[in-house]
This record gives structure tokens, sequence and C-alpha cells, in this order.
């Protein structure tokens, strides 16, 4: 994902729902019961982790039993210690007690709730990227420190693979055209990582690649779906029956499930939303703006998806009486900078949204060359009554505006492509008479639609009529 250009707005839960999902998860319900567990008989390792002889009594504390539970209790004990639900009174002791932050889960505020579940999820993703050590004592150099090249695992390239498809599997959750809340599969995943944007069909080499990683993933998710970031089905394991051998990547949609599905919990969306905007990333969230100017309305919501955009203005709206946010978005919208048609279109759909009682502030702006278009459209469509007809030039004005700002929102798609071969078809004089309106975009405008429409005559037409656009400016 690029750093530079802000990601879709997300649509997170309210944070009383979400601090409840998170006392909720089995990984911080397990760390709590543990803080809660110890005593004065506690130890802990130079570490901070629970001495060997102490697992099996922790394990049963919290109910698990089979082959993992002392390992499952080990990992609930260093998320209690990490997130300060324990604290170690004598590191040469080994003593503990009750964290400070203990309390914070039973009488905090959701966002003290919530701060301690981050602190859990750090954690845990730290261990997600940490691979099977069987072979550590192998891989000791002769001081005795870890030599990761025995291992072949870079920790640093682990960790960025991972941020990587957590990455890539919110930007799938949060885009529009994304699939929502529906899981995604595991394969289509892991290629997002491996394969090529610009590569048709993938090669053996990468196919390869792809199975790696989705067994890799497979780990990792497996560690992470206790903490609540995710709701996954693992690869089934009939696929693996060959314990030497791992599942190629499926090369069709037949029964992808049963080669992994995961989806992003509502607490995921917002934990990675956190980590995304600690990292510096733009990751909005609809109802940031809501209390802001309508300038920072108009300015925010001009990059969001059509119905984030919606959902963020009605939020705004909510808060104020409707004459008085028309007017205040009537105010924002003017001007003749490149984001103005952009802001005017947003203005106009947010306009949309409030009703008749924001009629005088439209009537207001009748005789503004800037607003007298998109006002005159608003009346008529609110059945307003004695609402004056638009003057030619107001008429060309509004199309070259909002033409220009649909080009900003949507770039060269195939509705803006539809309107520009209606507005030739239905005024055969278009051209002869835009190329004269006194819009810092018209050029700009009549070059793009010289570019989308199909008739060659008509196209030669819009790029003749923007080159007089451009000698009467002087450009």
């Amino acid at each position: 994902m690029s750093d530079s250009s802000p990601l879709p707005p997300v649509r997170l839960s309210p944070e009383a729902e979400l601090a409840r999902a998170a006392l909720s998860t089995p990984l911080l319900g397990r760390a709590a019961r543990l803080a809660r567990w110890a005593g004065a008989d506690t130890r802990v390792d130079a570490g901070g982790g629970l001495v060997d002889e102490q697992l099996p009594t922790a394990a049963e504390a919290l109910g698990l039993t089979g082959d993992d539970a002392a390992a499952d209790a080990s990992e609930a004990w260093r998320v209690a210690v990490d997130t300060g639900l324990v604290e170690i009174v004598d590191e040469e002791e080994g003593t503990v007690a009750a964290g400070a932050d203990l309390a914070l889960l039973t009488g905090g505020s959701p966002q003290d709730v919530l701060g301690v579940w981050l602190g859990a999820l750090d954690t845990v993703l730290a261990d997600a990227s940490v691979p099977d050590l069987e072979g550590l004592e192998d891989a000791l150099d002769e001081s005795g420190e870890v030599d990761f090249s025995r291992l072949e695992w870079d920790p640093e390239a682990e960790a960025d693979f991972l941020d990587g498809v957590l990455g890539n599997l919110y930007l799938l959750t949060v885009s529009e055209e994304g699939p929502g809340d529906s899981p995604v599969p595991l394969p289509a995943l892991a290629a997002s990582m491996i394969v090529p944007s610009d590569m048709g069909e993938p090669t053996n080499d990468v196919l390869e690649q792809v199975s790696d990683a989705m067994m890799r993933l497979d780990d990792q998710f497996r560690v992470l779906e206790p903490v609540g970031l995710i709701e996954y089905q693992p690869v089934d394991e009939a696929l693996m029956a060959d314990a030497d051998e791992e599942p190629a990547a499926p090369v069709d949609d037949i029964d992808v499930s049963r080669y992994g599905m995961v989806r992003l919990t509502p607490l995921g969306l917002f934990g990675l939303r956190a980590r995304l905007l600690e990292a510096g990333l733009e990751a909005p969230a609809v109802g940031d703006l809501a209390d802001k100017g309508a300038d920072a309305l108009l300015d925010g919501t001009a990059t969001f998806p059509q119905g984030a955009a919606q959902a963020e203005t009605e939020q705004w709206l909510a808060r104020r009486e409707p004459l008085g946010a028309a007017r205040e978005l009537l105010a924002a919208a003017r001007g003749l900078d490149a984001g103005a048609p952009l802001r005017r279109l947003r203005c106009q759909q947010a306009l949309s949204l409030v009703g008749i009682e924001a009629g005088p502030a439209l009537r207001e702006v009748l005789d503004d060359p800037e607003l007298g278009g998109l006002a005159r459209v608003w009346l008529a469509e609110h059945g307003a009554a004695d609402v004056p007809a638009p003057s030619e030039a107001m008429i060309f004005w509004l199309t070259i505006d909002t033409i220009a700002a649909q080009l900003a929102a949507e770039g060269n798609s195939d509705e803006l492509q539809a309107l520009v071969q209606g507005l030739a078809a239905q005024h055969g004089g278009f051209f002869a008479a835009a190329w004269r309106v006194e819009h810092p975009a018209t050029a700009d405008v009549l070059e793009a639609m010289g570019r989308l429409h199909p008739d060659k005559r008509i196209a030669k037409e819009a790029k003749r009529a923007a080159f007089k656009a451009r000698s009467q400016r002087g450009d």
C-alpha cells in the first residue's frame, strides 16, 4: 500500500461495542484470568515468563487441556505481562503482582479497554511472525546468540510480510468494490503478495511461492484468531494428507473455501486502522469530520467513494439544523482553485440530503456565478416556485464545472463517457460555445471530452475547442 495517498474510509463500530468485543476475546480473557490467579507464590523467569513448573497449574486455572495447554497458558501470561495486567515486583526473586491496568478492564472507559487490547494485539502480531523454532539449538552461534541465517528466517522480512497481508486484507474490506464483510479466500490473499499485477498466467514457480505463502499464513492466522483480529476457517487438513507436501494453490474457484477463508472482525478493523495511523498512513474513518466545518467536510470527502461520502455527510448534517448547514456548505463550495469543482459536486450531493427547510439558503445564491446553477437545480428538484431560468452562460459554466468534478472524482469512467456523448448529441453547437466559458477547467474538460468521445469527428471538434480555450487564456 502506498503511504502517500489516503486509504478508503472505514466504518467503525461504536467504541462501547468494540470494547465489549475486546473483553470477550479468548486471549485477553485468559490473560485477565491469569492476572487475577497470580499470587505470592507465582514465579517468573528472567524474561518475565512463567517458570515451567507453574505452567500446568496456570493451564488448569484456565481450564485448558491437551497438548497445547501449556503453550496457550504461556502465551496468555505473556500478554498479561506485556499489557500491564501483571507487573513484575522483583526481577531477582521473580515475584509478581496484579498490574495497574487490570482494573481498567472492569472500571475503565471503552478507550481504556481498547488500549489494553491493542497492547495484546502487538504481542500476538510479534508472536505470529516467529516460525516454529524446533531447530533453535542448531542455530546458536559460538556466543550463544541465534544465527537467523541458519534458520532461513528474516524476522524483519517476516513481520513486513504479515503487515503487508493484513494491509491488503484491510484494503479489501474497506473498499466499496471489495468483498466487505464476506471472507477472503486465503489463496487470493497470498497471491496479492506474490503475483505481479501485470502477470497473466502465473508460472509454476509463482504458484509454488503462493502455496508456501498460504501455509505461512495458515499458521499465522491460527495464532491471530484468539485475539479477535480475524475470523478464520483454516486450510482443510485433508489437503495435506502427505505431511511432506503442501497443498498446491487452487487454479480455479472450485471449493476454494477448503484452502482457507479469512475476514477481519469489526474489532480487527479498529485494530488495524490504529496500527496504520501509528505508521503514519492516512486511514480515515466515517465520522471523523462530523464535528468539523463544511470546508473540511467537502475537502475530506472529495476522494471518498460515493457510499462513504454520503455516510460521512449524513453524520455531519445530523449535528446541524438544515438552513445553517446549507449556508455553510454553499460558502465552502465557492472557489476557482483546482479542487473547487469537486467541492461543489460534494456540496450538491450533501444538499440533496437536506429538506426544503434549506430553501432560503439556495435562493440567496441564485445570482452567484459559481453557485447559481446548482441552486436552481436544487430548487427545481424540490418543487420550489418562481425559480428564474438560468442564462445560457450559466448553463455552460455549470456543465463545465460538473464534468471537471466528475473527472476529478472518477477519471475516465463509463458514466462520464456516456455524459459526454449525451451532451454532444443534444447540443450540436456545444463545442462552438463551450470554449468561450470563463472557467479555469474549460480547456481540460474539452480535452477530456475529445479523449472520451468515440466519434473521431466529434472528438476532433472537442480538441479544437480545447485549443481555442487555451489560446483565449494565453496558456
